[in-house]
């Protein structure tokens, strides 16, 4: 006899679906109390970018033109690009989402796996960028290079620059781990369209994870662009 008829017997009601955890009564309350659990979860997440938002706010209001001097050594281009990597990752991630709704483990795995890829090649993109700054002086602290007559307040700009996209892509390396796991159950068959939780849990944090972004890239990026 298996667990789940041996469950059913003892409190003499039908057999469980195979993926409801013993302490919920039905799949329903299991989805729903992991949807609360995960936008409780995003609340934390907003209050704590929200602090360092607040903090990069008040010192680009104290220091605006240096600021805009710093921003303006920011590569515009690759910043632009990896947006639109991101905002194509949520696109994958939905149709991820879609393909476990439909039962579609093929299309769940395919859909994931892009969206790993096109994270991939965003946290490739700052690699690119971080080594830059490295190389002409731009890392705050004894070695930082800059002619500008704003130099000091510059390095509260790169300080925070490198505070907000480093938080950010420890969150999109953690991403990408949590969709390694989701593809493997995935292409073991785990989801259809009674269960796929996770599927749509997952993809609520890589949303969150890539609208952060799309609030860093006009606040680090587009400071100051007309010239």
């Amino acid at each position: 006899m298996s667990n789940a008829v041996a469950h059913a017997d003892a409190h003499g009601h039908a057999v469980h679906h195979p993926e409801l955890q013993h302490h919920f009564e039905t799949m329903q309350q299991q989805k729903e109390a992991s949807t609360f659990g995960m936008w409780l979860f995003l609340l934390t997440e907003v209050l704590f970018f929200g602090g360092i938002f607040f903090a990069y706010l008040l010192y680009r209001m104290w220091y605006f033109d240096a600021f805009a001097e710093a921003s303006r050594d920011l590569d515009l281009v690759l910043g632009g690009f990896n947006t639109v990597v991101l905002i194509g990752s949520s696109l994958t991630m939905a149709f991820a989402v879609r393909a476990a709704q439909t039962g579609s483990s093929s299309g769940t795995v395919r859909w994931l796996i892009l969206t790993m890829f096109l994270g991939a090649v965003f946290l490739g993109v700052k690699v690119i960028e971080y080594s830059h700054k490295f190389e002409v002086g731009h890392v705050p602290g004894p070695n930082f290079h800059s002619t500008s007559q704003w130099a000091a307040q510059e390095q509260i700009f790169y300080s925070l620059y490198f505070t907000m996209t480093g938080l950010h892509a420890v969150h999109m390396i953690v991403g990408i781990v949590i969709l390694a796991v989701i593809t493997r159950m995935a292409a073991q068959g785990r989801f259809n369209e009674s269960y796929h939780t996770p599927v749509e849990m997952t993809g609520l944090y890589w949303h969150f994870v890539d609208l952060v972004w799309i609030y860093l890239f006009p606040l680090l990026y587009l400071v100051e662009r007309h010239n």
